[in-house]
Order: structure tokens, then sequence, then C-alpha cells
């Protein structure tokens, strides 16, 4: 298969349009080529394109911080001498200094297919006042490595966020080039878009479903996506965020594990097969403990439960990680209802609202695990209709079978 920047690096008529033109790149880490060349570096060789700016997300172009809400600040690149703009320090928006030093913004972002992922907000960003300032945008479309899958509630309007781009739920199913085609017709965006396709990427098949194993090397997006486990479990694991449970940073296996020094996971395991047990398929579930290194709970043994999605258990369309985390957090409030769960902290620039619900993109979840009266059916009912009207609405965005 090639990517889009394969494509683009390749195919000189792709190119054309760039003549004369001046470029800037919104890349990351992830975005390299199929030999690994950094997308900067490829593009500044092409004889067509006049790079004249790049911009990186929130953990920078070159991949500089490691924690959340740790910001990056301008440089100028040493190599091809050109300024390196921030979109995760003093503004997240680009500004009309930074939109002045291009013509084309170039996006080749590598997502995890979930809602919360900040890329996909920093792309509404960039496509809103690329439409105010009449710049072009052409994405350079990468693998959703988490594949078609939907799950989880919808957004709910008035709890947009950096970590919550429109009404998409958790997990949305979606390439990068698609959702900025979603983002151009829901918000109703005049702007000049063009998706440099994928060719050959075959979502529904085994064993990367969504991602191309044993074709493409895997380039962590961001410091705490180390693998492809941890972008398949990452829409259930990403709540982790919003509760006092540590989802693993500090460890080697960061947003695949869930615990706490005061954790039973017997007891969670057992109430969870009890509460809903076909909501644990599609995986394995084994008892482990860990001692992060930094983050919550660190120098501190924590017992807890890491989800395997990597041997002959793991089944792409029964697994459920947005329904597996609620029904761990459901299972720990019923066993010990006192217990402190929800972890109250600035959370990506918000300070009033709690960082679960944030997450969620309402009250909806933690509502729901905090009442003692409300079942997994609740939760499904509320879930299965926000998943249907989304597979509905998602269709006419699709670029790929």
């Amino acid at each position: 298969m090639r990517l889009g920047i394969d494509r683009f690096v390749h195919d000189a008529a792709l190119r054309r349009a760039l003549r004369g033109r001046r470029t800037a790149l919104l890349a990351h880490p992830a975005s390299v080529t199929r030999d690994l060349t950094h997308a900067l570096d490829a593009l500044a060789v092409l004889p067509e394109v006049e790079l004249t700016a790049a911009l990186g997300p929130q953990h920078g172009l070159r991949g500089d911080k490691q924690d959340n809400m740790v910001e990056s600040a301008d440089y100028v690149d040493p190599v091809h001498g050109i300024p390196v703009f921030s979109l995760y320090g003093d503004v997240r928006r680009p500004t009309p200094a930074m939109l002045d030093a291009f013509d084309v913004l170039l996006v080749d972002l590598q997502d995890l297919g979930c809602r919360i992922y900040t890329f996909v907000t920093t792309l509404r960003y960039v496509l809103e006042a690329a439409a105010a300032a009449g710049k072009r945008v052409i994405v350079l479309d990468r693998p959703n490595p988490a594949g078609r899958p939907v799950e989880g509630l919808r957004l709910r309007p008035g709890w947009e966020s950096f970590v919550g781009a429109g009404p998409l739920p958790m997990r949305h199913g979606l390439t990068m080039g698609e959702l900025a085609r979603w983002l151009v017709a829901t918000l109703r965006l005049d702007v000049e878009l063009e998706v440099v396709a994928m060719e050959g990427w075959r979502p529904a098949a085994a064993p990367g479903y969504g991602w191309p194993l044993g074709e493409r090397a895997w380039v962590n997006p961001s410091p705490n996506a180390p693998n492809l486990s941890m972008a398949r479990c990452y829409a259930g694991t990403v709540m982790l965020e919003g509760t006092t449970l540590s989802e693993g940073r500090g460890t080697t296996r960061p947003l695949e594990l869930f615990g706490a020094p005061d954790l039973d996971p017997g007891e969670v395991l057992e109430t969870m097969a009890r509460l809903a047990p076909d909501w644990l398929t599609g995986c394995r579930l084994r008892p482990c403990w860990f001692e992060p290194t930094f983050h919550k709970h660190a120098g501190a043994l924590c017992a807890g439960v890491q989800i395997h999605v990597d041997d002959t258990a793991y089944d792409h369309d029964a697994f459920r990680p947005w329904r597996l985390l609620a029904l761990a957090f459901k299972a720990l409030r019923r066993e010990r209802p006192d217990y402190a769960l929800w972890r109250d902290f600035p959370y990506e620039y918000e300070h009033e609202r709690l960082a679960i619900d944030l997450i969620n993109g309402s009250v909806l979840l933690r509502e729901w695990v905090d009442d003692p009266a409300a079942t997994p059916a609740d939760l499904d009912a509320l879930a299965v209709g926000d998943e249907a009207s989304w597979r509905e609405e998602r269709a006419g965005f699709l670029l790929y079978d």
C-alpha cells in the first residue's frame, strides 16, 4: 500500500499545484515515508515544493514533549532554516503571522482513530483558519490503526474542547482525510481542500484491521502511543486520564493497562464479568502489577489489569474498549462506592469541568457510573443510538472500501 505522503513524493502530478506557491507542513514524529524519512525532509528536496514554514501539534513536530499540557515553543529548524510554529503553546490555532508564512498547508498527521486525540481538533482549527484566510489545505492521508469500528457516545452540544472537535463518537472509524471532509461539510467551511488518498488501504483485512502490519513500521505519533495494541485500546483507556487510576504512563505499556496501589484486580474482574460478560469479549484480560516511574502513583506498586489485543483472543469486531473501561469503572464503584475515582485537575486547558466529562463529551458516562441503579443495559441503550446515527452520517465521507 502507499500512504498519502508516499504518493505525493513520488508523483510529480500531485505536486503541480504547488509550483510558485509557498508551502507549509503540519506534521509530527510519525509523519514519515515508507523508508522512514520524515515528511519535512522528504518534501524539502522536491523541486516543486518551496517550504517556507512548518507547524507542530501537541508533542511537537519532531516529538519533544512527553506529557499533556507541556507546551512546545516556536523555533527555527536547524536543517532547513524555516520557522517551526507551535500549535500547542501560547496558541492552539494558527495566528495571522503563521498564516502569512504560506499559501498552501500540507497536513500529514497519524491519528489513532479516537475523538479525544488532539490532532483531530488541530485539524479542525487549521481548516477553520485556512477558510478565513483563503489558504489551500492538502491532507496526505494515513491509516486509522483502530480500523472502521464505531463505539461510544457522541459529543453533546456545548462540550466542544481541545479533546472534542465535534459530535463524533469516541471511536469514529475515519482517516484524517475523511475527517477533514466531514469537518468541512459539518462546519460549512469555504476552504479549498484536497485529500491525497492512500492506495491499497484495507481496513477490514486481518491481521492489522486498519494498520498494515508487516508493511509499515510503527512510529509513535505521540510519546505514549508505542504500538498497535495501544491504538486498539485507546478509545477506552484514554478515559483513565480523567480518573485517579494509573493508565500506565511511566511504564513500558502505557494505555494498555490500569491500576492503583489500593486496587483489587480480581474483585474488579469478577464484578465486571457478573455485570456484563459480553463487554469483556474480543481481548484477553490479565491481572498484573506495575510500578510507574513517573505520573500517577509514581514509585508505588500498583495492582491492575492489562488488556491484551495481540494474540488469538483478539476479535476486531467484538472488542469494545470504551464499554470495557466503562464497565471497569462501574465495577469499582459497585464494590467500593466511596472510592475517589474521578480526578479533579486542569485538563487540556479546561479548568472548570471534570476531565472525565470532557473526555466523554458530556456528563452521561460519569453519571451512569455513579448511579447505583444504572445498569450496563442503560448505557448500551444510549450508545447504540449514537453509534447507529454516526455510521449513517459518516457514510458519505468514506474514501475507502
